[in-house]
């Protein structure tokens, strides 16, 4: 009988390997990443507590917002004052009392060019004021069919 060469050659040393496998850290990352992901928003509700009320005014005391409108023959209001364009920034500042963080609410027609539109906020905005917005219409309610 013959006897095969090979199986006395083999020694039963192991080796040690040079690589790791990263399948099973990346399972358990994922099944953890799940469970934060479930329990997050548990966790941020929070428990219902009924708050007591105070006389207290509110911490912005800005409660009247400058509003400036611009009617259909571009002319600028403050209020309902007339002023040229030139003389806005100036005025907004004596209005605001300096305080340059006030609210600008800005009204314009709906025939009043984006450029012209462009120009009030510019100006506007170029004088300092941080907070402005533009104001629009809001639609009327769909009627019930």
């Amino acid at each position: 009988m013959a006897m095969m060469g090979n199986v006395g050659k083999r020694r039963g040393r192991y080796r040690p390997m040079a690589e790791i496998n990263v399948t099973p850290l990346v399972d358990v990352m994922l099944v953890l990443l799940i469970v934060f992901m479930v329990t997050a928003p548990l966790i941020t509700s929070g428990v219902d507590v009924n708050l007591p009320q105070a006389n207290a005014k509110p911490v912005n005391s800005d409660s009247t917002p400058i509003v400036i409108s611009v009617n259909a023959q571009d002319q600028v209001f403050i209020g309902n004052n007339q002023i040229p364009l030139a003389n806005l920034v100036a005025t907004l500042q004596q209005s605001s009392q300096g305080d340059q963080t006030r609210r600008i609410f800005v009204r314009g027609d709906s025939s009043v060019s984006y450029g012209d539109m462009l120009q009030v906020m510019a100006t506007i905005t170029d004088g300092g004021f941080t907070k402005v917005a533009l104001l629009a219409k809001q639609p009327d309610a769909a009627p019930a069919q």
